[in-house]
């Protein structure tokens, strides 16, 4: 007789397996893709949903627009922005000014460790807010406008 996975419950036991993941590596900032988990766990994407919503109602993981889940952990600093507003803040980070040459996708996605197509989003998002100007395969894209940031209260 083989065994089959009684389907109630599974993703339970694969969110308790992220979480000792999480615990085990304190160095651990993002929860694996879903096809990861996927593929581990031999399940459908929808009970690797369903372990990932586990994980986000116990507080321990969160979505992160464009971008894999993020680990949680109490006491850290998290910086939730969308990831054009981040990329915005390389501008006056690295002191450019308009005109200047604008770090490339490859490099931006090393920088805030994220795939080259996420950050193409977000650079397109730049560049129709009038912030970047250029690009395009082997262009150099330059700022042509300082981000105006928005003040919280």
């Amino acid at each position: 007789m083989s065994q089959q996975a009684n389907p109630r419950g599974t993703f339970l036991k694969i969110a308790d397996s992220v979480k000792r993941q999480i615990e085990d590596d304190p160095d651990m900032t993002e929860l694996p893709s879903l096809a990861e988990v996927m593929r581990d766990h031999k399940v459908s994407r929808g009970v690797a949903l369903r372990a990932f919503s586990v994980l986000r109602q116990e507080g321990v993981a969160e979505p992160a627009p464009g971008e894999r889940w993020r680990v949680v952990r109490a006491g850290a600093q998290v910086d939730r922005r969308p990831l054009d507003q981040r990329i915005a803040d390389v501008i006056t980070a690295d002191g450019l000014v308009v005109g200047e040459a604008f770090p490339s996708a490859s490099a931006l996605a090393e920088r805030f460790g994220v795939s080259r197509p996420t950050v193409a989003k977000a650079l397109e998002k730049l560049e129709t807010a009038g912030v970047l100007a250029g690009g395009g395969q082997g262009k150099v894209r330059r700022v042509r406008a300082l981000p105006i940031r928005e003040e919280r209260s």
